[in-house]
């Protein structure tokens, strides 16, 4: 039989003194705080009998460390995907209110044109399909048990509005998912034909993210 059920994590707080745009950009890894968090959903799940049978995350540094306390949980190895990647930007490396200052820069204006592809990087459409292939491989990976996909907040995010039937395009402002929450997601019915679907969203780091700084998201 395939898994049970797949879990959606977020990644740790990112060490970012520039509070700049990171998204793909390397040598942006966990801060200390975010290296606690990662670990407290971890150990969360760890605790609550979760049976986790195998872990794979996005190959970006921030996620690998974030899928480090549950491999050292569990007990397993990390496997890497490149499906649960942050998408592209082409506005990585700056300050917030880059879309507001392409106004004044015409060389910009075709990357703010349409926001609901965007046209900045790479388009929604694009994100819920790679991830919801990755999704899919997990949920066959298994013979039972759970899957643990570590990977970032839009991507996450994209895929429940794909399951709940939104429209893809959001405000980024209101996305429910917070540093190393967990989106938990099951087939049903539980067959190849199936379709997945949301049924549980966890948040064990909530306490440690009061002094957190969530900035840098794609």
């Amino acid at each position: 039989m395939p898994a049970t059920r797949i879990h959606l994590v977020r990644h740790g707080e990112v060490h970012n003194p520039g509070r700049v745009l990171y998204g793909r950009l390397p040598g942006f890894g966990l801060s200390e705080l975010g290296t606690r968090m990662a670990a407290a959903s971890a150990t969360a799940w760890h605790d609550a009998g979760v049976d986790v049978r195998r872990i794979v995350a996005s190959p970006l540094q921030r996620t690998q460390e974030s899928a480090a306390p549950w491999a050292a949980a569990y007990g397993l190895d990390v496997t890497l995907d490149e499906r649960l990647i942050e998408p592209t930007n082409r506005f990585e490396g700056q300050r917030p209110g880059f879309t507001k200052r392409s106004v004044g820069r015409p060389t910009e204006w075709p990357w703010i044109a349409n926001p609901f592809r965007p046209s900045w990087g790479e388009a929604y459409d694009s994100i819920a399909s790679r991830m919801l292939a990755a999704v899919t491989s997990a949920w066959e990976s298994t013979d039972g048990g759970d899957v643990v996909l570590v990977s970032h907040q839009l991507p996450i995010w994209t895929v429940h509005r794909k399951l709940a039937g939104e429209p893809l395009w959001h405000d980024p402002r209101k996305r429910r998912c917070d540093l190393s929450s967990i989106t938990t997601l099951e087939r049903v019915p539980a067959t190849s034909s199936g379709r997945f679907t949301e049924v549980g969203y966890a948040d064990p780091a909530q306490s440690l993210r009061v002094s957190a700084v969530d900035e840098g998201a794609v």
